[in-house]
């Protein structure tokens, strides 16, 4: 963990002020930077983690479909990120908005980042659990790794061999439930969850840049903004209006607020600061979040080979960060 929490400056697959064109850092002001991102990252992979079993709880109860409920909650967050835009750096909005090279960059940050993860990440947990799906997610360090080998012209180091290894043991117990001869995940839940680990890839890897030119609430929005506009032309949500009560109303909240501005504005932070191979480091609190949630919320339980699947996939992140 202490290499970790050192100079960000180094750090592979990470886009910093300096390589956007801003003042070079200092040591002190670096360092102090990077401890930002990483408290950010872990408060907001908390979020993320509690979103996750809150979503569980209203897709189960209230018969919710995610894809409703992926249109809700872009469409309701983009306002509070386009509003602390506003309130943080006026006039920052409408400058990104006639930079067409920027504005198609956030397009596709909406498409590849936004819209892939939150569609994916919803149908993983209606398929399977918020645990199981946040710890399939966490399979995505595998993809930022071949990013940054490819973009480090290195290859792999020996832990990261070890740790790809404990990864494919790791899924396979989740998949199997450590019996070969049968599946323990439903098919669905399996290919949700592998879509998943790509998603938080795309995640972790295309708003960098983005987010160093523009800021955080910037990119969020529009993001956010053109996603829910799309979702919400292809599926037309008003025509599967869920029958919710005040707490469901209550929780669906909770989880634009929390779950999903909070939860993305902190994270994405974390990468902008802390870099990309250090934030899905860090982002392994999520399915620690998740699965006690999950356990203490929903009453889920989990068998032996679960939890050590779990375990090593966790360890895998630990290995190749």
């Amino acid at each position: 963990m202490a290499e970790a929490l050192g100079d960000g400056s180094h750090d592979e697959g990470g886009v910093h002020p300096e390589m956007a064109g801003a003042a070079p850092l200092g040591d002190g002001q670096r360092r102090k930077r990077v401890l930002c991102g990483v408290a950010c990252t872990l408060v907001g992979g908390a979020f993320w983690g509690i979103n996750g079993t809150a979503s569980k709880l209203l897709m189960d109860s209230y018969a919710v479909d995610p894809l409703w409920l992926a249109c809700f909650r872009e469409l309701a967050a983009c306002w509070l990120f386009l509003a602390a835009a506003r309130i943080t750096n006026k006039g920052q909005v409408t400058r990104t908005l006639h930079d067409p090279r920027s504005l198609l960059g956030v397009f596709g940050v909406s498409l590849g980042a936004i819209l892939f993860s939150q569609v994916a990440y919803l149908e993983a947990i209606d398929w399977t659990n918020s645990a199981t799906a946040t710890v399939m997610q966490s399979l995505g360090m595998l993809a930022v790794l071949v990013y940054v080998c490819v973009k480090m012209h290195r290859g792999p180091k020996r832990r990261e061999v070890l740790g790809v290894a404990l990864a494919l043991v790791g899924t396979y117990l989740l998949a199997t439930g450590g019996n070969p001869g049968q599946l323990s995940l439903p098919v669905g839940g399996l290919v949700w969850g592998l879509l998943c680990a790509a998603a938080s890839a795309c995640l972790s890897i295309l708003p960098a840049r983005q987010l160093a030119r523009w800021g955080n609430f910037v990119v969020n929005g529009l993001a956010f903004l053109f996603s829910g506009v799309i979702l919400s032309v292809v599926y037309r949500p008003w025509e599967h209006m869920p029958q919710l009560d005040g707490a469901a109303v209550a929780l669906l909240a909770f989880m634009v607020v929390v779950g999903t501005f909070g939860a993305y504005a902190l994270y994405l932070q974390g990468v902008k600061d802390a870099g990309s191979m250090r934030a899905s480091l860090l982002g392994t609190v999520e399915p620690l979040t998740a699965t006690v949630t999950s356990v203490l919320w929903l009453g889920t339980s989990f068998s032996v080979a679960d939890l050590v699947g779990f375990a090593l996939v966790l360890a895998m992140v630990y290995l190749t960060a």
